[in-house]
């Protein structure tokens, strides 16, 4: 291959398809919309999710009933060990410094810290939740563990 080559055929911006311009373009007579018919006719559009008389997807699926999903709370889980990697001994665990180490990512409403793993170092860990046996697991290591109320992190913000 020579290094000139290596570009033809590709262009930044594709040309539009130029219809009705003759037989020999492969888009003439028709354009492209078939023999007669409402496709074929100028000012066509076809509504959002018909299915060709065919029962319309949206109308097939169920509408009873209340789904409590959208009114859930979203709880991030952390694991101690997730702690035990991340943070320094010493260190104090706060829901800012979660987001900075990307393990509470996007919205939430809370975060828990879970008790799965081992923890070794002195953490001052900062949460709305805590499991039981995280709890016991961060003060077996010598550290402490602060609840906070939704409000007081609404207020900070």
């Amino acid at each position: 291959m020579i290094i000139n080559d290596v570009h033809d055929g590709i262009q930044k911006r594709k040309k539009r398809k130029r219809v009705g311009r003759g037989p020999g373009s492969g888009h003439g007579k028709t354009s492209g919309r078939g023999h007669k018919g409402e496709g074929s006719r100028s000012g066509h559009s076809r509504r959002l999710g018909f299915a060709g008389g065919q029962m319309p997807l949206f109308r097939l699926v169920a509408k009873r009933g209340f789904n409590n999903n959208a009114f859930a709370k979203k709880v991030i889980a952390v694991n101690v060990s997730t702690l035990n990697e991340q943070f320094e001994d010493g260190a104090e665990v706060t829901p800012e410094s979660l987001k900075k180490f990307g393990l509470a990512k996007g919205s939430y409403d809370f975060i828990k810290i879970l008790g799965d793993g081992e923890l070794s170092r002195k953490l001052t860990v900062h949460a709305h939740r805590f499991s039981k046996s995280a709890k016991e697991k961060i003060e077996a290591a010598g550290g402490k563990t602060i609840e906070i109320s939704k409000a007081s992190q609404n207020a900070s913000e």
